[in-house]
């Protein structure tokens, strides 16, 4: 047992004093204010560059941009900690608004920059980049210009800017509104949807049953408003999107993680060929629950029970013991973040469910957000947070500019470092029983990324196309739900969750779209990565660190070629990170014959 006591609730005084009512962030945030409106009329007084000897104002900007980026990410990060410590506080809630209508004019005035780069003339944005000022960043430029040129004018996009604010963004913010109110009844007890949710997977069938029962009601009571944000909200994009002359829905979504269609349909393609396993799988826990077929409440119901509980210091003690193996770098961050009050673990009503993690830049530090209650499941997710603080940790000494990695790579450090703690675990089990439990948190894992964000894939890609020719009402977003879970489960499922498209918080999401393959992607990419760390081990350290402080600078096939020497285009690829999962059913079916 460790000596150590770690906080269990986060310190956000050391950014800004008071909370949501702090003095110190209002004076950041108008500050920040202040520095958007300066900059929208730099950008908007800014002329096109017509020779090499332009530079200077050119890096002037850039520094400009990083900076307010800086503040602004400072801003958000801190609100996103308020909401989500406490979801009653309604000024949190206020400030949430005012961030998104600044984020709406730094958005208009850094579209104006970009356009106003876009029309350089080659010769002259070649000899540009040759400054060292801008070399550092010719990557982000790049992909700037080549945004800027696939997009309508300054004003068409600036306007498109200012309209989304009321006309995009609130529909996804009455989504978050209205579930936020939303309770269900089940065993007598009144819980928010996310306590509901948590039920899903408790050890007795009747409470899971009656769990998925309520809460399938209460979606499908409010399943008109549901459909009218999500049309919305698609209807939106669209519109944007035919305004661009962009046909394919998946454009956007590709760019933003820098990878390519015959990237996106290798992995699926392999994933596809690839479940028989799986559905071995999910037949032998019907089957341990007494059953023909799961029905949708038993995908996360536990065949064993794993009685082992760690307290939040043991789970502690155990991330850092086997990070260390991998990476002393990471493992000593790991510490800090436990030690200087980073993570806010208690477990108490009003926090809203769910992880995260985000980063305050200005102070380069990060702040973790989770309930923690004692399971091994609690321990890789904490894990998997660590991951994503230490991605930031990693590129703390690149140009700020180079620090934007989109989300497919993001997942990538956080699922390494989930790996590390879930494979220690199994490796480290005390009895059949426990190993059984623990490789069933891990093939819980594989079925979501291969089969749940398999079936939200297909169901987003048919619907964006459905919605083209118009509205889609509820009772065909059921429809369509239902299909894409029976074909992504292979029929494994007796019933489905129809109401999956408005419970799913990430349909409603407007800041990415398509937010469910970059989970996929960064699943199996950070399989290959650990294959090659457990053949390296401490060694790796550094190649790894490497590899993390590329990821915002380079396409993700570029990525892997460079780091893994692989090509990501091809199936074979992502078999290799497939056959690891394998292995654990392979292990699982053979402990429960």
């Amino acid at each position: 047992m460790s000596q150590t006591t770690y906080p269990v609730v986060w310190d956000l005084n050391v950014f800004f004093k008071g909370g949501s009512e702090s003095p110190e962030f209002r004076q950041h945030l108008d500050q920040t204010k202040e520095r958007v409106r300066t900059y929208a009329e730099r950008t908007s007084n800014f002329k096109t560059p017509t020779t090499a000897s332009d530079v200077g104002q050119v890096a002037e900007l850039l520094d400009e941009t990083a900076d307010i980026v800086q503040h602004m990410g400072q801003a958000g990060a801190f609100v996103s900690c308020l909401e989500a410590q406490d979801m009653s506080d309604h000024k949190a809630s206020a400030l949430r608004s005012e961030i998104t209508e600044l984020s709406a004019l730094y958005g208009s005035a850094f579209n104006v920059l970009k356009q106003k780069l876009a029309q350089t003339e080659e010769s002259v944005w070649n000899e540009l980049l040759k400054d060292n000022r801008l070399a550092e960043v010719e990557f982000v430029l790049n992909e700037w210009r080549t945004q800027a040129q696939e997009q309508l004018s300054e004003d068409e996009e600036a306007l498109i800017s200012a309209l989304s604010v009321d006309g995009y963004h609130a529909w996804g913010q009455m989504y978050n509104t209205i579930v936020g109110q939303m309770t269900v009844n089940v065993n007598g007890e009144e819980l928010s949807v996310g306590q509901a949710n948590n039920l899903l997977s408790h050890e007795d069938p009747n409470v899971r049953q009656e769990a998925y029962e309520k809460l399938e009601a209460a979606w499908k009571e409010k399943e008109s408003l549901f459909a009218k944000t999500l049309n919305h909200l698609a209807g939106f994009r669209l519109n944007v999107y035919k305004k661009r002359g962009w046909d394919n829905v998946l454009k956007e979504p590709l760019s933003i993680n820098r990878m390519k269609q015959e990237t996106l349909d290798a992995m699926w393609g392999a994933i596809s060929k690839n479940k028989d396993p799986f559905v071995n799988y999910l037949n032998r826990k019907a089957e341990l629950l007494g059953k023909d077929k799961l029905e949708w409440y038993d995908l996360a119901a536990p065949t064993q029970k794993n009685k082992k509980k760690l307290s939040y210091d043991e789970g502690a003690e155990f991330i850092l013991k086997h990070f260390d193996k991998f990476s002393p770098k990471m493992a000593s961050f790991a510490k800090t973040a436990f030690e200087d009050a980073w993570i806010e673990a208690e477990d108490r009503p009003g926090k809203r469910p769910g992880g995260f993690c985000t980063g305050f830049p200005l102070n380069q530090q990060s702040r973790i957000f989770m309930t923690y209650s004692g399971s091994m499941s609690n321990v890789a997710t904490l894990a998997h947070e660590l991951g994503h603080a230490f991605h930031s940790y990693a590129l703390k000494d690149v140009h700020p500019l180079n620090r934007r990695y989109a989300m497919n790579v993001a997942e990538t450090a956080s699922t390494f470092a989930e790996m590390i703690v879930a494979d220690a675990s199994v490796k480290q089990a005390s009895s059949d029983e426990e190993k059984v439990a623990l490789l069933e948190d891990k093939l819980q894992r594989s079925v979501a990324f291969f089969m749940n964000i398999h079936s939200r894939f297909l169901f987003e890609t048919r619907f964006y196309e459905e919605r083209k020719n118009g509205f889609v009402p509820a009772s065909r977003l059921n429809e369509l739900t239902d299909e894409a879970q029976r074909e992504a489960y292979r029929d494994t499922v007796n019933t489905t969750s129809p109401s999956y498209w408005s419970n799913k918080l990430h349909f409603h999401i407007t800041g990415v779209p398509f937010y469910n393959f970059p989970y996929t992607f960064g699943y199996l990419f950070s399989l290959s990565i650990y294959a090659k760390a457990l053949e390296e081990g401490t060694s790796y350290e550094n190649k790894y660190i490497a590899l993390l402080q590329d990821t915002a600078v380079m396409t993700v096939e570029d990525l892997a070629m460079k780091h893994l020497g692989e090509d990501i285009t091809q199936e074979s690829f992502w078999e290799k990170g497939i056959q690891l999962c394998k292995n654990d059913v392979e292990e699982y079916l053979s402990l429960t014959k």
